[in-house]
C-alpha cells in the first residue's frame, strides 16, 4: 500500500427531508448566492423548499449555469457576488452547478484575472467563499470534493482546478431530488460514477485491501442499481444507494493507499470540449478501449476485477480480461451509452484534433505510469471507431 494523506471536512445531510438542515448550517440574515442550472428545481419541489429553510436570509438568484459549465457564464456570477457582497454559495443541482459554484467561490476573492484559476490552478486560490450544497443528480462526486471542472467555451478547453478552500462545507442528499431526473442523466451519472472509482482502481496491485474492496463493492452497487434505477425510478432505496455510490466513488476514500489513472478523462474531456459529447458518453468511449490499448500493464487488476466484481473464472487470462472489458461495455450501452465514436457519428478524421488539444493543455505524458502520450491517446480513439 501507498502513503497517503487523507482529509475531507465536508459534512452530509442524507436522506428524506434533510433540506430543511439548511436552516441549520446558514446563519440568519446571510446574503446567500442561490446558484442552479437550467431551472428543473424549479418544478421539482427542491427550490420551494430552499426557499423556506433560507427565508431568514437574503437570497440571490444565478441560474443557467450549463452542463460543463462555461467560464464565460460563471464570470457573470462573480460579478454578482461581489456586487451583492455574497456571504455564501448555495449550489442546487448536480456536478456542473457544484462545480461552477467552487469557481464562483474563489474567483470573487481573487484579485487578478480569474483564468488564471483554471490555467495556473487551485494553488493560486487563497481565499474563497463558503460552499454549501443541495445535489439533484449524483455522478460527479462534487458535493464532497476539492475538483471543478470549467469549460471555456470560446476556445474548446475543458480544464480542471482543485483547492481545499473550495470544498463545500457541508452537502445535502435527498435521494427523493433525484425521481424526476430523465433516465438520460441517470444513466450518464451512474457510469460517471464507475468510471471514477476504475481511475482509482483498474491501474496495478500494491496489496491496498481497503481501498480495493471498497472499490469492489462500490462496483457491485452499480452495477445491480444502474440498471434498477431505470426500471423502477421511484424506488428510494436504489436511488439512495445510487445516489450515496456516486458520492463515494470521488470524496477521496478510494484514491487511499493506489496509484490513480485519470487518462481516461483526460481524453474524454477533449472529446466533450470539441465535439459536445456528454462526459459521460466520452468515458465509455475511451475507458475500454485504453483498457485494451494498455492490457499488459492492467493484467493484474483487469483479472481482480473480471474474478471479484465480475466472477469470471473460467477460461486463459487473456480470455478473462477480453470477456470483463466486453461485459464492461455491456454495462455501458445498457445504461444508455455506447462505446464506439461512430455510435456519436465521429470517425477517424475527427481525431487528431484531441491529440493536438492534449498537446496544447500540456498534458503529454498520462495515466498511473505518465506513459500515455497525446500519440497514445490518438491510438487509443482508433480503438474505439
Amino acid at each position: 500500500m501507498d502513503n497517503f494523506t487523507y482529509f475531507n471536512p465536508t459534512k452530509v445531510h442524507f436522506g428524506k427531508g434533510q433540506i430543511a438542515t439548511l436552516k441549520e448550517e446558514i446563519s440568519p440574515n446571510s446574503r446567500v448566492l442561490l446558484t442552479y442550472g437550467g431551472g428543473s428545481i424549479k418544478t421539482n419541489g427542491v427550490y420551494e423548499q430552499v426557499l423556506d429553510a433560507l427565508k431568514e436570509c437574503a437570497v440571490f438568484e444565478f441560474g443557467g449555469i450549463e452542463p460543463n459549465p462555461h467560464y464565460e457564464t460563471l464570470i457573470k456570477a462573480v460579478a454578482v457576488a461581489k456586487q451583492e457582497q455574497i456571504d455564501v454559495i448555495l449550489a442546487v443541482g448536480g456536478g456542473s452547478v457544484i462545480d461552477g459554484s467552487k469557481f464562483i467561490a474563489a474567483a470573487a476573492c481573487y484579485e487578478g484575472d480569474s483564468w488564471d484559476i483554471i490555467t495556473i490552478g487551485g494553488g493560486c486560490v487563497q481565499r474563497a467563499l463558503p460552499l454549501g450544497c443541495v445535489l439533484t443528480l449524483p455522478a460527479t462526486g462534487s458535493e464532497m470534493n476539492r475538483n471543478s471542472v470549467v469549460t471555456r467555451a470560446a476556445t474548446q478547453d475543458k480544464l480542471s482546478f482543485g483547492s481545499d478552500l473550495v470544498r463545500p462545507v457541508f452537502s445535502i442528499l435527498d435521494p427523493q431530488t433525484t425521481y424526476t431526473l430523465p433516465a438520460r442523466q441517470i444513466a450518464n451519472g451512474a457510469v460517471d460514477s464507475f468510471v471514477h472509482i476504475m481511475e482509482q482502481y483498474m491501474t496495478y496491485p500494491v496489496n491496498a485491501k481497503v481501498s480495493d474492496r471498497f472499490a469492489e463493492g462500490l462496483l457491485l452497487t452499480l452495477l445491480e442499481d444502474g440498471p434498477a434505477a431505470l426500471a423502477t425510478p421511484d424506488d428510494y432505496d436504489v436511488r439512495a444507494n445510487l445516489m450515496w455510490t456516486a458520492t463515494m466513488a470521488l470524496n477521496g476514500t478510494l484514491k487511499n493507499g493506489v496509484p490513480t489513472d485519470w487518462s481516461t478523462h483526460a481524453i474524454g474531456h477533449e472529446l466533450t470540449a470539441l465535439y459536445g459529447l456528454d462526459h459521460a458518453q466520452t468515458l465509455a468511449i475511451v475507458m475500454p478501449a485504453l483498457w485494451r490499448y494498455k492490457k499488459e500493464q492492467k493484467k493484474g487488476k483487469l483479472l481482480q476485477y473480471a474474478h471479484r466484481v465480475l466472477n469470471i473464472t473460467e477460461g486463459t487470462e487473456e480470455q478473462q480480461i477480453e470477456l470483463a472489458i466486453q461485459k464492461t461495455e455491456d454495462f455501458f450501452s445498457q445504461m444508455g451509452n455506447p462505446t464506439r465514436l461512430s455510435d456519436y457519428n465521429l470517425t477517424e478524421k475527427d481525431i487528431p484534433a484531441v491529440q493536438e488539444k492534449l498537446t496544447e493543455h500540456g498534458l503529454l505524458a498520462i495515466g498511473e505510469h505518465k506513459d500515455i502520450t497525446p500519440h497514445d491517446a490518438a491510438e487509443i480513439l482508433r480503438l474505439a471507431l
